[in-house]
């Protein structure tokens, strides 16, 4: 029996695709069907043990909840980025004892320290197919009816996974509605800060560096993720003990080179490849100017709130590190996908899929279902300014944020618990308490002030009819107002004593939503407009659910009748990249090498930040103190290296493995020409960053020496019985 042409392209979809280049974030799953690909680049083991989630070296990958992760030991030692740890650094800091500046080196286990109440170790070991049960109720449903109707079977699915403690479960949408999944994770909940460098290694070169080749950072911490002593999740207790994994990855003690093969594994954040052409140019030519300028502002606003300032600085710095990330990612994406005319390519693949479509029997109803989501990704420009406006008053603070959320808490909790908004659920609580808890050290008043101040403004500069009515009244219509409402709010709310949010938290619904606390009626007022807007959202969001996979399966069909590859845009579920180590040529004239080395380090000092290398790091490169780390062919140690492995953001802290499973480095970056890889991947430019396990050996052994965690990895202590390598060795 023939298939019609939108028949076969969903079949399609759910078919392994034929891998080109080294582009592609792949499910586990499909690596079995691209096994020649990742052969071609150099893989020597068998995919179809890569598939299996239960098994190393995949078992060993987890998600942090934004970063990736991975056990080096059977105690429980987790090894991630220094900047997806900057949260749990500062939030053990204090002007008197800065971690941040100094580092963190618990001689034992008894003396590592609490990571914060909302750090988790995420541990996937399900991964199943469920798409006919979520779109059972969905068919024949549009608009919000649909969104209703998915969002019912997928809490249900949730609720049921969720039935064994301990377990994190979710739905996952591939292919844009298309096909769904249910992953259920291990949630471990005690987490602690094992070893962190001084910011001066881990964060090198700071923004000015970031997105940048040549690197030099020493982007690493180390975690190690507790249960209770019956082995299940708990939450942190002196009484814990460390959680043994079922499979830990071996470090690699052997040299790399161009070409070697090199393997991710990790949980990318979001991409947006199989976007309308309509949705590149919004980007192009609105979203990512705003979130430049916006960014800019905001980091602004910080500045005055901190000055002269010291505590509140220490407060504010993974919020201002965030917002540096957000702004020069912003600007490169920008750059990037103007340079490889981005828009002007999805519109000529949109334009070659209608010829294909045209071509083919029975593809009227997929054609009208593709111009109907148009229509429906049109209607929600009207109103964009004032939804991230909106969106950045909440996410941006700390007390109105906390605010709002005990005020729509108490809302949700008037519900049965399926009937609660996502979020809001039981199994949410303990996640809703743990940010009421940190918001205790990552807030100062005049900072959160300041912050509000500039959003208003540009909120009160819309047009008339895009303004909030809830947000004028609690903020006033002009800047004297919106000062002088801010002043009130501020001096008379209580919610900046921990104490008084969690009594908030444990309260009675009606209490909370009778509070008098000026910050709690203000949350109570935007609340009407949330529940209006999300109103909105969920109708458009419905049908697109509907409609997106009309457009799935056009691009999919026309895709696979030219061979071309087809994977799902990453949604932060495990996925795998393959390619080599390479050099990179960014432009005319100029080339760059795959490895730095810790010359590059000397050549940037300054001795101001964010080039002052400390102390002890220059003096143990002048030594020459390399052990046995150093690169035999460089004759040096090195820092960082390339890749053309395929990433995006939350890919930060992914094991970057070798042709055997071997841990060679951590993820940590993507090269400026290649930000925009989100929306695009052009091979020419795409690299990622990473650092290379043998500077994070050496810093333990040589510089900020850590022999405790070294022998738990079972690595040697970097032959200190060796000679120091002489200058001329280094192969500069």
């Amino acid at each position: 029996m023939r298939l019609s042409p939108v028949a076969a392209a969903l079949a399609a979809v759910l078919l392994p695709a034929t891998a080109f280049a080294d582009e592609g974030m792949w499910l586990p799953s499909q690596l079995p069907e691209i096994e020649s690909a990742m052969r071609g680049s150099g893989f020597q083991g068998d995919p179809k043990d890569l598939s299996d989630l239960s098994k190393p070296p995949m078992s060993a990958v987890v998600s942090l909840g934004g970063c990736t992760a991975s056990f080096v030991s059977p105690q429980g030692l987790v090894v991630t980025n220094h900047h997806c740890a900057h949260g749990a650094i500062q939030l053990n800091s204090t002007p008197e004892n800065n971690l941040i500046v100094d580092g963190f080196n618990a001689p034992t286990m008894a003396d590592e320290l609490p990571a914060g109440p909302g750090a988790r170790v995420l541990v996937t070991d399900r991964f199943e197919r469920i798409t006919d049960r979520i779109l059972a109720d969905a068919r024949g449903k549009t608009g919000r009816a649909y969104h209703d109707a998915v969002d019912a079977a997928s809490k249900a699915a949730v609720a049921e996974c969720e039935a064994e403690p301990g377990y994190r479960c979710s739905v996952v949408d591939m292919y844009y509605g298309t096909d769904f999944h249910l992953v259920r994770q291990l949630e471990i909940r005690d987490v602690r800060l094992a070893y962190a460098p001084p910011d001066a290694i881990g964060s090198y070169g700071d923004e000015i560096d970031n997105f940048m080749w040549p690197r030099h950072s020493g982007d690493f911490t180390f975690y190690r993720a507790y249960v209770g002593p019956d082995g299940q999740p708990a939450a942190h207790s002196p009484d814990n003990v460390p959680f043994k994994p079922a499979a830990w990855l071996t470090v690699s003690t052997e040299p790399l080179a161009e070409g070697d093969f090199a393997m991710l594994a990790g949980y990318p954040g979001r991409t947006f490849r199989h976007r309308t052409a309509a949705e590149f140019a919004d980007q192009v030519e609105w979203q990512l100017p705003s979130r430049v300028e916006l960014m800019t502002a905001l980091l602004a606003a910080v500045e005055r709130g901190t000055a002269e300032d010291a505590d509140a600085e220490v407060r504010y710095a993974a919020q201002v590190a965030s917002l540096k990330n957000t702004l020069k990612r912003a600007q490169g994406e920008l750059d990037g996908l103007r340079r490889s005319h981005a828009v002007a390519e999805r519109r000529r693949q949109e334009a070659a899929m209608s010829r294909w479509l045209a071509g083919q029997p029975d593809a009227a109803a997929t054609v009208a279902d593709i111009a109907s989501a148009a229509e429906v990704i049109a209607s929600a420009r009207a109103t964009r300014e004032r939804d991230q406006l909106f969106g950045l008053m909440q996410a941006q603070t700390q007390l109105l944020r906390s605010a709002v959320q005990l005020q729509r808490l108490a809302l949700e909790r008037g519900k049965p618990d399926a009937g609660r908004e996502s979020g809001y659920q039981l199994r949410d609580e303990a996640r809703i308490e743990a940010a009421l808890r940190q918001a205790q050290r990552r807030y100062a008043p005049a900072v959160e002030r300041a912050l509000l101040a500039e959003l208003l403004a540009r909120h009160r500069a819309l047009p008339a009819d895009q303004q909030v009515p809830e947000i004028n009244a609690v903020f006033g219509t002009d800047a004297a107002a919106t000062e002088a409402a801010l002043q009130a709010l501020y001096a008379d709310t209580a919610l900046a004593s921990e104490a008084e949010r969690l009594r908030l938290l444990a309260a009675d619904p009606a209490e909370v939503q009778a509070s008098s606390d000026p910050l709690m009626r203000a949350a109570a007022a935007l609340q009407q407009a949330t529940l209006r807007f999300e109103a909105e959202d969920k109708a458009r969001a419905g049908e697109l659910l509907r409609l997106r996979p009309a457009y799935m399966r056009g691009m999919i069909g026309h895709a696979r009748s030219e061979g071309r590859a087809v994977y799902p845009d990453a949604n932060s579920t495990l996925r795998v990249s393959h390619g080599r180590i390479e050099s990179l040529q960014p432009r005319d004239a100029v080339s760059w090498s795959p490895l730095t080395t810790v010359e590059g380090i000397v050549e940037k000092h300054t001795g101001v930040a964010p080039f002052d290398a400390p102390d002890p790091l220059l003096a143990a490169i002048a030594r020459r103190d390399f052990g046995a780390t150093v690169d035999p062919g460089l004759g040096t140690q090195t820092v960082n290296f390339l890749t053309n492995l395929d990433t995006t953001g939350g890919n930060s802290g992914s094991p970057v493995m070798d042709a055997r499973g071997r841990l060679i480095g951590l993820n940590f970056d993507s090269n400026w020409e290649a930000v925009s890889a989100s929306w695009k991947f052009d091979p020419r430019y795409k690299r990622a960053i990473h650092v290379d396990a043998r500077y994070m050996r050496w810093i333990m052994a040589r510089v900020y020496p850590a022999p405790q965690l070294l022998a738990e990895m079972g690595l040697p202590l970097d032959g200190a019985d060796r000679p120091a390598v002489p200058a001329a060795a280094a192969g500069r």
